[in-house]
C-alpha cells in the first residue's frame, strides 16, 4: 500500500451490542474529530495542554484535578502505580519492581471480570499482587478489614455489567471502610455515566472511558484527589511511558468533556428509549421470541431490548443467531453476554433508527430462514 491508496475497504458493520471496544467502542462525534484535527498539525508545550484536561475533568467530575491516559485499561495499571509510588521519582522509575513498597491492591473476587483482558492482570502491569477477598457471588465488610494490611497500597472497586451484580459490598461501605484504615479507593468506571457519584461517594480516584458514551477518541480519564491525579501523571516517567496518549487523544478528551456538560442528556436518552421501544414492537410478533425491555444492570440511562430465543420453535439458539447476524453484509452484531441463558441485547446507543429497523428485519429474516431450514441470504 503506497501512502496515496485508500484504507483497506472494510466490512460495513452495524453495531447493536453498544460502546465495545472490539466494535471500536462508539462513533466519534463531530466535536472530538474538529478538536483532534486542530491539534495534529500544530506543536503543543504537551504540560500546559495536560493542565488544560485536568481543568476539564475537574469542572466534569467535581475533582481535584484528572489526567489522560490512553484507554481506561491503561488507567487502572497507572493508578494502581501511583497508590504505591506517590510522587516519588526513584519509586516510579523502578516500576514494575515492587520490593520495598506497600504493593497489595485488594479486589473482591466477584470484580474480577475479564472485558478481553482481565483486571487483575491490569493490576499486576504495575507490579502489584492482587488479594482477592470474598466469593464470586459474596463479599463482606469484614472480610475486607482483614484484608487491609501493612503492605495494602489501595483498594479497587469495579462497576461493570460484567461484574457479579448481588451479594458484593456496596461502594460507600467499601470507600468508609478503606478511608477508615488510610486506604486509597479506585473506581474502575469504565463504560459508566456518572462521572460525578462514584468520587462523591468515597473513591478517591474514578477512571473512565473517553471513547464510549463520551464519544471522544480512544483515550483514558483518571478524576480525584489531586495528590494522586499527580503521581498518575508523573507514571510518564515510568511504565506509564508505554500507556501514554498524544496530543490528538487529550485534545479530543477535553472537548468531548465540554460537549457532555452542555448536552441535553435527557432528549438523547428519551431518544434512545424510543428506538428501543420501536425495535421491541418490531418484534414482538415473532413466533419463537420472547421480547423485553431491559435496564441497564449498573445503573446507566440505558434501555436495552432482550430477546429470548425459543430454539424448539426457531430452528436456533441465540449463539446461532448472533453468529448469523454477525456473518452478513453488513455484518449485524449483538450483545451476546448471555447467550448461555439463551437470549441476546440489542444496544440503542449506536444506532440510528433506520439502522435498528435494518437489524430487526435481519433478525426476523434469520428466524423465518431457519424454520424453513433455508440459511438467509447475506
Amino acid at each position: 500500500m503506497t501512502a496515496n491508496e485508500p484504507l483497506p475497504d472494510l466490512k460495513p458493520v452495524i453495531n447493536a451490542a453498544g460502546t465495545m471496544t472490539a466494535l471500536g467502542a462508539a462513533a466519534a462525534n463531530r466535536e472530538a474529530i474538529e478538536a483532534a484535527a486542530a491539534i495534529l498539525t500544530r506543536a503543543v508545550d504537551m504540560s500546559e495542554l495536560h493542565g488544560a484536561a485536568s481543568l476539564a475533568i475537574a469542572q466534569a467530575t467535581g475533582a481535584e484535578a484528572g489526567c489522560v491516559t490512553a484507554c481506561a485499561a491503561a488507567g487502572i495499571s497507572v493508578a494502581v502505580a501511583a497508590a504505591m509510588t506517590g510522587d516519588d521519582l526513584a519509586r516510579i522509575e523502578r516500576l514494575p519492581d515492587t520490593g520495598g513498597l506497600k504493593n497489595e491492591v485488594v479486589l473482591q473476587k466477584g470484580h474480577n471480570c475479564h472485558f478481553s483482558g482481565e483486571i487483575a492482570q491490569m493490576v499486576r502491569l504495575a507490579g502489584a499482587t492482587v488479594v482477592e477477598i470474598g466469593a464470586v457471588n459474596r463479599a463482606r465488610g469484614y472480610q475486607l478489614e482483614g484484608a487491609l494490611g501493612e503492605r495494602t497500597a489501595a483498594a479497587l472497586y469495579v462497576v461493570s455489567h460484567q461484574t457479579s451484580q448481588v451479594g458484593m459490598i456496596g461502594l460507600e461501605e467499601f470507600c468508609t471502610i478503606c478511608q477508615a484504615r488510610g486506604v486509597p479507593v479506585l473506581v474502575d468506571a469504565a463504560a459508566e455515566y456518572d462521572l460525578q457519584g462514584f468520587l462523591a461517594r468515597g473513591a478517591d480516584l474514578a477512571i473512565y472511558s473517553a471513547h464510549k458514551f463520551l464519544g471522544g477518541l480512544t483515550a483514558g480519564i483518571i478524576a480525584g484527589r489531586e495528590d494522586l491525579v499527580r503521581a498518575c501523571t508523573l507514571q510518564e516517567c515510568g511504565i506509564g511511558r508505554a500507556m501514554k496518549v498524544g496530543k490528538e487523544g487529550i485534545a479530543s478528551t477535553i472537548a468531548v468533556l465540554r460537549r457532555w456538560q452542555a448536552l441535553d442528556k435527557e432528549a438523547l436518552w428519551r431518544r434512545e428509549t424510543a428506538r428501543a421501544k420501536r425495535a421491541a414492537g418490531n418484534l414482538q410478533d415473532i413466533a419463537g421470541l420472547a421480547v423485553s425491555l431491559e435496564a441497564d444492570p449498573t445503573g446507566n440511562p440505558v434501555t436495552r431490548v432482550r430477546i429470548e430465543v425459543d430454539a424448539a420453535h426457531t430452528g436456533m439458539d441465540a449463539g446461532s443467531l448472533s453468529l448469523g447476524l454477525a456473518a452478513g453484509n453488513p455484518a449485524v452484531h449483538v450483545r451476546a453476554h448471555d447467550i448461555d441463558p439463551g437470549s441476546i441485547l440489542l444496544d440503542p446507543c449506536n444506532l440510528s433508527d433506520a439502522d435498528m429497523d435494518h437489524v430487526c428485519r435481519c433478525i426476523a429474516e434469520s428466524v423465518a430462514a431457519s424454520r424453513s431450514g433455508i440459511a438467509p441470504a447475506g
